[in-house]
């Protein structure tokens, strides 16, 4: 049983790539159906679709922020989990598992408490309006209720693609997934429940990820399960879990305040179409980020097993091999977009209005999204080698150093379109960053792979 994994180290790196992420970023895909296909529905709800859908959008800050805490837990304690299954740790491993689930119950409970008693109160400080606040909150009133099946579907199952059952963590979205999208137009449309019908689907099929995911990871095939006896917090196990998990915390709950300041700023300079065109902006760029987090989730059990096995040459093999497949999507994406950018908005909206409003905007927006491949590439290999700080660093940089200002500063220096200046703030804040990010990087890894004596695979 503890040598079940040994594949990780002796396997070929780029046929182990390939048959880890495929099923990783099938899972992000499919994962990226929960918010999207809500969104596309919503937008085309008769008569009221583009208002609605804005009311919506405002409340992706928080469900954010709920994403958030889950990816503290799956990004610190599985590549954890994966180092001490390649140091033959298996106890330490198990315990990994069993306190970062504590932790996980602990959150969704604070969460959905939090999010029942305020609702309305950070929707109107995150960007709704008078017009907006009415679909904001009814989606919201539902979706927290299921906060808990959000939180352990994603922070769980992370433990399930680190034990290199990708295959299985993928099953565990796609099963939501196809709920969710037959659900969606049954209680939107057939029962008339509008954005309320939205938020049940979604809770609904979160829930039936759950069940799948807690049961593989309390059953007889996981080589990591969840028992009683290491679901006992100790401090030297989910501390160095929740420091590694906290790169990609800030990562994604900046993204919520990132989101906060776009809709102010763009409520600002240009009213309710620019926030209802930033929803769909946001969704768009859900098709690059997904994915190619996606294709790093499938690297991390290479990297972080083989790491932790001290095999130099495998680490830096995966490495590139990750780099590769990520730049090879990220170009394909960006040269899309750019290309046919109507057909990525006519998805989520067909008000003529909003829709000639979005196209220019979303050029602009992702107008660099071709560096994003770096940028994953690098930011995921630091989280698997264990290395928090840098990851932490890189986070810090692009979001809250870069863009949190340009957001506010653009507008103030490309005064002709103020309101597509907000937009020009991504693009901008992220060549700075991928090129910090690179750079940092390049003598951080080879520090951290000079710590290693070569063991040939």
């Amino acid at each position: 049983m503890e040598d079940g994994k040994e594949f990780l180290g002796t396997e070929p790196v780029g046929r182990l790539l390939l048959r880890l992420a495929l099923p990783t970023v099938a899972a992000q895909i499919i994962n990226m159906l929960y918010n999207i296909v809500d969104r596309i529905y919503i937008g085309h709800i008769p008569e009221v679709g583009a208002m609605a859908l804005t009311g919506v959008g405002v409340c992706l800050p928080i469900i954010m922020i709920v994403s958030a805490f889950a990816a503290l837990i799956s990004s610190g304690g599985a590549p954890r989990a994966s180092i001490y299954m390649g140091r033959g740790d298996y106890e330490r491993a198990r315990k990994t598992l069993g306190n970062c689930f504590t932790v996980q119950v602990a959150i969704s409970v604070v969460l959905t408490v939090v999010l029942l008693v305020w609702n309305e109160t950070f929707l109107l400080a995150f960007g709704a309006s008078g017009n907006t606040i009415g679909y904001a909150t009814a989606y919201m009133d539902v979706y927290a209720v299921g906060t808990v099946f959000v939180q352990l579907t994603l922070g769980m199952n992370a433990f399930i693609t680190a034990q290199g059952f990708a295959r299985t963590g993928m099953l565990s979205v796609l099963i939501g997934a196809v709920c969710n999208i037959i659900l969606d137009p049954v209680f939107i449309f057939a029962f008339g429940l509008g954005v309320r019908g939205a938020a049940l689907a979604t809770v609904i099929s979160q829930a039936v990820s759950c069940a799948w995911v807690l049961r593989f990871l309390t059953g007889k095939k996981t080589l990591l399960a969840i028992k009683r006896e290491y679901l006992r917090l100790e401090g030297s196990v989910i501390l160095p879990a929740l420091a590694l998990g906290t790169a990609t915390f800030i990562m994604q709950a900046s993204e919520s305040v990132i989101s906060v300041c776009f809709n102010a700023s763009l409520l600002k300079y240009g009213g309710d179409v620019a926030v209802g065109a930033m929803t769909i902006l946001s969704s768009v760029m859900q098709f690059a980020m997904l994915p190619l987090q996606g294709l790093g989730q499938g690297a991390q059990p290479i990297i972080s097993y083989n790491y932790g096995a001290g095999k130099k040459a495998r680490v830096k093999s995966a490495y590139f091999h990750l780099l590769a497949a990520t730049m090879v999507f990220s170009s394909i994406l960006w040269l899309s977009v750019q290309l046919f950018p109507s057909t990525f908005v006519a998805m989520f909206t067909s008000d003529p209005a909003l829709l000639s409003f979005t196209v220019p905007a979303l050029r602009t927006y992702m107008a660099v999204s071709i560096l994003f491949g770096i940028q994953i590439a690098c930011q995921m290999t630091f989280t698997s080698i264990g290395n928090a700080t840098s990851s932490i660093v890189v986070a810090v940089m692009r979001k809250f150093v870069l863009l949190m200002p340009l957001i506010f500063i653009m507008p103030l220096v490309y005064e002709e379109n103020r309101t597509m200046a907000v937009y020009l703030a991504e693009p901008v804040a992220d060549t700075i960053a991928v090129t910090f990010t690179a750079v940092l990087f390049f003598f951080q890894f080879r520090k951290a792979l000079s710590r290693l004596k070569e063991i040939k695979a």
